[in-house]
């Protein structure tokens, strides 16, 4: 049975380039599904792994209670004197604790790609902030200086927004601004935002003393039970806390999950386009070796081995577009920047990314196309009449 297995195989396979133009539409239907998918979670796994990869678990969030992101959140200056003041709290050499109350807002800037505007985060800080972001560098320039008009902008913004290069002058809203410095906090989410003094930030937006976040270094991941049971027994905190892994995490999830709930279903149907096409490539592939499998038939081959022969070649079709899909994807978008909406309805900008698990969804993808393109077709030659074998041509 093996032996009738292989030779039904190897002569399927070897007969493929006398319908060449059918099985190239199949492996390139079949790849352009592959690429399709594996494009969307590319996009996804990235957007995932920026989000994900941000913030500490030394370092805790605080919202006020019942916000889902920043930007509707509210906190007044006395709220972030009594979180400095909160047991676990880290505080550096002189005493100072590490605390940074810091505000939120939405500005506009103009995509390289597309000319067009989208939203962008300005965050108003102070001194204590870059202490609380892992990895925090100056690539260019200089950090801005206090109570003046002076932006630093992260590596991301750089990438994928025009006229915020080193030195420029740039009007936000009613406002200008100087680009004197480029920072990078290592690929997260920090390198999509732009900073600026929080005092500037508070008096041209009319936020008076108020702050939007509170972030503080915790002596430990373990002291944040401790700041929360601070907060619980405290009247004048409302808060919900978090670790900044937490944080970031939570906000992944919704966009990732809508990229793949666009992607799936798209790739999805157009895998019902190539699954036609992989059918009639095999349909094809029966029917002009009609001849061939009855003779073998009646030479005492089985069935079955013509059946697993005619399957394994529709296999093998879905497993090379597959592959070339594959390839396609990882070699053009693997690593390409981006940027798309976060959860604070700004622009977060992040690198494709293919990983094995996509690949893997991918491959799987094209072998079920593959294998349902090719049952029908291998159940039909399995019951080719051995009168064929006297059809004339």
């Amino acid at each position: 049975m093996f032996n009738q297995i292989g030779a039904v195989t190897l002569l399927n396979l070897r007969s493929i380039p006398q319908r060449a133009g059918l099985s190239l539409a199949t492996v390139v239907s079949i790849a352009l599904v592959t690429g399709v998918l594996l494009g969307f979670l590319a996009m996804s796994n990235g957007f995932r792994a920026t989000l994900q990869g941000t913030g500490s678990e030394s370092v805790a969030v605080m919202l006020r209670a019942g916000s889902q992101a920043e930007l509707n959140s509210g906190l007044s200056s006395d709220q972030v004197r009594l979180v400095e003041e909160a047991p676990g709290i880290a505080r550096d050499a002189d005493g100072t604790p590490l605390v940074s109350g810091e505000l939120f807002v939405i500005v506009d800037g103009i995509k390289r790609s597309s000319q067009t505007e989208a939203n962008l985060p300005l965050r108003g800080v102070g001194e204590q902030a870059l202490r609380l972001r892992e990895g925090f560098e100056m690539l260019e320039g200089r950090m801005f200086e206090t109570g003046t008009n002076e932006l630093v902008v992260g590596a991301g913004v750089i990438r994928e927004f025009s006229n915020f290069d080193l030195g420029e002058t740039i009007r936000l809203g009613p406002n200008e601004w100087v680009v004197v410095g480029i920072f990078s906090t290592g690929g997260s989410v920090f390198d999509s935002e732009i900073w600026a003094d929080i005092a500037v930030i508070q008096n041209l937006y009319n936020r008076g003393t108020g702050v939007q976040s509170i972030r503080a270094r915790l002596t430990s991941p373990e002291a944040i039970e401790e700041l929360r049971a601070f907060e619980e027994n405290e009247p004048r905190l409302n808060l919900d806390i978090q670790s900044e892994t937490d944080f970031f995490a939570g906000q992944a999830g919704g966009t990732a999950v809508l990229i793949e709930f666009i992607g799936w279903p798209l790739a999805i149907v157009m895998a019902i386009g190539a699954l036609a096409g992989a059918w009639n490539t095999m349909y094809s592939s029966v029917d002009t070796r009609m001849r061939e499998i009855a003779t073998l038939r009646a030479i005492g081959f089985s069935g079955f081995a013509a059946a697993v022969g005619t399957m394994v070649e529709s296999l093998v079709l879905a497993a090379i577009g597959g592959l070339v899909g594959a390839g396609a994807v990882y070699l053009l978008f693997n690593g390409i920047s981006a940027s798309t909406l976060g959860s604070g309805f700004t622009q977060v900008v992040f690198s494709f990314a293919v990983t094995g698990g996509s690949v893997i969804a991918g491959m799987i993808m094209a072998v079920i196309i593959g294998f349902l393109g090719g049952l029908v077709p291998a159940i039909r030659s399995a019951y080719v009449p051995l009168l064929t074998v006297h059809r004339s041509e």
